[in-house]
């Protein structure tokens, strides 16, 4: 047995719509590993009841399963908007979220979210990250115009396989992007932040 396979023995399960998208995630895509899987996702969900947002901005929908995950945790009026820019992922996320048990609480928009969000005309008290890594201090400075005074962010992939402190990455734009990022929320007096080492990392930030 494995640590991981200990960590995920002890973490609530996942639930089984979660797991079949996540298998087929795997097959059907080429980047299956970008989804969230069982241990983030429970961890998202409990951020969720334990933040209670309104609204929850999600950047970065890939396959849905984050989205789906964090909307298992909203209650009463709460609602997700999440963008993806690949409309090549449209058709097969649009299925895998409208069949979900909380469809209802989930706006699936294909689109460029640092451009679209803030037309939507709504604040959020959560967002989630998780997009193009180049323009991730971009879409930092978005959420925080529309994000309400002590609401969260969570950034995920912020240590990049560790490639943020490998200079044999330094060339690569999806790395420079996270360490520009990083680097940024820093040093933002906007902010509080903490990495927490799960996964591939995961940035949890507060506005003040």
């Amino acid at each position: 047995m494995t640590l991981d396979d200990y960590i995920l023995q002890h973490t609530s399960p996942e639930p089984d719509y979660l797991y079949r998208l996540w298998r087929a995630t795997n097959i059907h895509t080429i980047h299956g590993r970008m989804a969230s899987g069982h241990l983030q996702g429970r961890l998202l969900k409990m951020l969720v009841q334990m933040i209670k947002p309104r609204n929850v901005l999600e950047v970065g929908t890939f396959s849905g399963y984050s989205a789906i995950s964090m909307a298992e945790g909203l209650t009463g009026e709460g609602h997700l908007y999440t963008f993806e820019i690949n409309d090549e992922m449209e058709d097969f996320t649009r299925q895998w979220i409208e069949g979900s048990d909380v469809a209802d609480k989930i706006t699936f928009i294909i689109g460029d979210a640092v451009k679209e969000a803030p037309r939507l005309g709504i604040t959020f008290d959560m967002a989630f990250i998780d997009g193009d890594k180049r323009t991730y201090r971009e879409c930092y400075d978005m959420v925080l115009s529309v994000l309400n005074p002590g609401g969260y962010i969570i950034a995920d992939n912020t240590l990049w396989d560790g490639h943020v402190i490998d200079h044999a990455y330094d060339g690569d734009h999806q790395t420079q992007g996270i360490e520009l990022f990083n680097n940024y929320v820093t040093n933002d007096p906007r902010t509080e932040q903490v990495i927490l080492p799960l996964r591939d990392g995961l940035t949890l930030i507060r506005k003040k």
